[in-house]
């Protein structure tokens, strides 16, 4: 069984833009729906890894029922639980990967790759089996992805979430616990994490995104990647992303950038200023200072 198994990741793996379906062969909607009734339960390491690798095809489905609430949530529960191997998850990794370059007219598959990756890149937080290469890369991955979100939709009655950018922060949020990275990598991120926090559009966020890309930064701050005056100057760069002065208050771009920047500012200063780490404490001079220069 093991070597089927791992024929099966290796075939996955070998041809990333392959065509599934969803749901998978010998799976109804209906049988899906029953197992995850059983909390997901599936005896047969086997078969639970080949199903998991099947499963990543329906990342892409429209009916929120089966991308959230039986793949994600399947997927999910299993590496939670520990019981996909690396041999079954690096395939996973490999696929998902190879998701966020292949087409999304639906708008769906490229954040739940995403948010799908954050799970695999907490496995390896909790029990680490990645090598520094293969968590170099996940680092590039998921700022690479994170920044180039323009999707903004969040909810929406029929389709569900998309929340490219929660899940994105997500992704970058496991791996800033993650105490295998380095300096550089938690840099990249907090770097990431800069450009989604006024997008340029004055989109509006109204889906708990700004809180969402405080936690990774004040993760990484936890970690002690920069000290007091290099926080201080990464949050003043953030006002002038708001535009023309002359804009202020009668432009709706322009107050859609000012909420944004606003709701992010006050995320992280709620977190700063409730830690008792004196590396978490670090973030609030500037934080303070850049809420009081918001026009």
């Amino acid at each position: 069984m093991r070597t089927m198994v791992l024929a099966l990741t290796l075939l996955l793996a070998s041809t990333p833009a392959m065509a599934g379906t969803c749901p998978p062969d010998g799976w109804s909607v209906e049988k899906l729906q029953a197992l995850k009734h059983s909390q997901f339960v599936v005896a047969d390491p086997g078969e639970r890894a080949s199903l998991a690798l099947a499963l990543l095809d329906c990342l892409g489905e429209t009916n929120p029922q089966v991308r959230d609430g039986i793949a994600y949530e399947g997927l999910a529960a299993w590496m939670r639980k520990g019981e996909l191997a690396p041999e079954t998850l690096r395939p996973m990794r490999e696929r998902l990967y190879a998701m966020l370059s292949e087409p999304d007219p639906d708008g769906v598959r490229w954040p739940f790759a995403a948010l799908v990756l954050a799970e695999v890149a907490r496995t390896d937080r909790t029990t680490p089996w990645m090598t520094p290469a293969e968590r170099a890369t996940i680092v590039v991955r998921a700022a690479t992805y994170f920044t180039s979100v323009r999707d903004y939709r969040g909810f929406e009655a029929d389709v569900g979430w998309r929340h490219g950018v929660a899940h994105g922060a997500d992704w970058l949020m496991q791996l800033s616990l993650n105490p295998a990275l380095d300096g550089p990598q938690l840099n990249r991120i907090v770097d990431a994490i800069a450009v989604q926090v006024v997008p340029a559009s004055g989109h509006a966020y109204i889906f708990g995104e700004p809180q969402r890309m405080a936690a990774p930064l004040v993760y990484a701050a936890q970690r002690g990647v920069r000290d007091e005056a290099a926080w201080t100057a990464w949050f003043a760069a953030m006002l002038p992303r708001l535009g023309d002065p002359a804009l202020a208050w009668r432009d709706s771009a322009w107050l859609g950038r000012r909420h944004d920047l606003s709701a992010f500012l006050e995320a992280v200063y709620v977190e700063a200023d409730l830690s008792t780490d004196p590396r978490v404490k670090t973030l609030l001079p500037g934080v303070t200072a850049a809420l009081k220069a918001l026009p």
